[in-house]
């Protein structure tokens, strides 16, 4: 493999710095929309993804060039646990996600995973992904119609427009680095369109104070709002599993074995725990990132962690974080009509690509369950505890999978060790995806 700068080459100090603001500008775009439709600050965000890399190299003994930024797969239990329990509970809701990733990490380390393929098999996390992209479409159309309001704007629905033409175009007809930032682009695009039109008001960056801290929130524990993200926890974790199959291929090593998946999954985990603590959505290694080393093959360590260092860095900047906020909200909706569908389309192509078989029943009723409940946003409710969307949707799959014969059991076997080293190439290539 021919190699600009390999995994543990430190470049110098004139190289170091562009080849880290690529990597910067690769996360940014996705990494501050998950807050800002969670209402989470952005620059928290910023911070807890630098700092959640930087743990992550540490945890990997700087041998794995992994970005973390936001998770997509939480925004619809973050929205959810924020407006019926608080942030509070969503911060903790979080930090347990990132221990159940330890636990898991440990379990990987003595018995392998093989044992996770026969709980998370293609068809559960494929229909799930799916959920997950479906779920938050209305939210999508919301935001793009009638920008948060309610009320149909047909001006909104233009930024909306023209945000998403300018992803889709730089997407599909862009080469090299601007390939894999239509996302950054596009939110760039929508932006000084609104601009001209005189939908950008900038009294709040005006306001804001140069330097700051960030705000913080202190997490709270409820049984239910925990519940809610470990259910979507079991699909994070095959996906992080797929994500680092995808990434040994690019930097041309084998991470599941040096330094091994327990230690990857341990940095993901901590990463997510202490983004919490400090007020900031999970964690997820960034297929943006990956799709920049595949570009410039540079997959140096030390690259990434200049790029996590220049996120905390400019995570103080509060008038910067108050020009996140002054996006409009049209120009997000434009953005999240195509990031949503590539997640719920990427869950197809988890399923086409694993081979499934529709002409088994058990296939067909275990998707079509977990889609209708998912979808239908489906809800048990007993005294205080409260299980839907999504959580009961993973929960009930996870059950059914468990619990129905298999037809044909040497098939499902191969069908799921295979698809599960695919699940996550399908989810974030689609973000370069997401």
């Amino acid at each position: 493999m021919n190699q600009v700068l390999g995994i543990n080459e430190r470049p110098t100090i004139i190289k170091w710095i562009p080849l880290s603001f690529q990597h910067l500008f690769a996360m940014f775009g996705a990494t501050v929309l998950v807050p800002y439709l969670t209402g989470l600050d952005p620059s928290t965000a910023l911070f807890t993804s630098g700092l959640g890399t930087l743990i992550f190299i540490l945890c990997t003994g700087g041998q794995v060039p992994a970005y973390l930024g936001s998770s997509f797969a939480f925004i619809a239990v973050l929205q959810f646990v924020s407006k019926q329990y608080g942030v509070a509970y969503a911060m903790g809701g979080a930090i347990m996600v990132g221990l159940v990733y330890c636990l898991f990490a440990f379990l990987i380390f003595k018995i392998g995973t093989k044992w996770l393929d026969k709980i998370l098999p293609p068809v559960v996390i494929g229909s799930i992904i799916i959920v997950i992209g479906l779920g938050l479409a209305p939210t999508a159309i919301d935001m793009a119609m009638t920008g948060g309001t309610g009320q149909y704007n047909i001006t909104y629905l233009l930024i909306a427009g023209v945000t998403l033409a300018i992803a889709v175009v730089t997407s599909v007809f862009s080469q090299g680095f601007l390939s894999v930032i239509p996302v950054l682009v596009g939110i760039i695009g929508g932006y000084l369109f609104s601009l001209v039109i005189g939908e950008v008001h900038f009294e709040p960056v005006v306001r804001a104070n140069w330097f700051g801290m960030m705000k913080l929130v202190a997490p709270k524990f409820g049984f239910n709002a925990i519940l809610a993200f470990l259910m979507v926890s079991m699909v994070t974790i095959a996906e992080h599993l797929g994500d680092i199959l995808v990434l040994s291929r690019v930097a041309g090593g084998n991470f599941y074995k040096k330094p091994g998946l327990h230690r990857t999954l341990l940095g993901d985990g901590l990463a997510t725990s202490v983004a919490a603590l400090f007020g900031g959505p999970p964690n997820t290694t960034y297929g943006e990132n990956i799709g920049v080393m595949a570009i410039s093959r540079v997959y140096s360590v030390w690259v990434v962690g200049g790029a996590a260092v220049m996120a905390i860095i400019l995570s103080f900047f509060r008038k910067f974080g108050a020009l996140i906020q002054s996006i409009p909200v049209p120009v997000m909706g434009g953005i999240c009509i195509m990031l949503f569908g590539i997640i719920a389309s990427s869950g197809l192509r988890t399923l086409v690509e694993s081979g499934i078989d529709y002409g088994d029943k058990r296939n067909l009723l275990i998707s079509s369950v977990i889609l209708v409940l998912g979808i239908g946003g489906a809800k048990i409710e007993i005294g205080n505890f409260s299980l839907q969307g999504m959580a009961l949707a993973a929960l009930v799959g996870i059950l059914l999978n468990l619990i129905l014969p298999s037809s044909n059991s040497t098939d499902s076997e191969e069908n799921s060790e295979a698809g599960g080293k695919k699940i996550k190439s399908a989810t974030k290539k689609a973000a370069a995806k997401r």
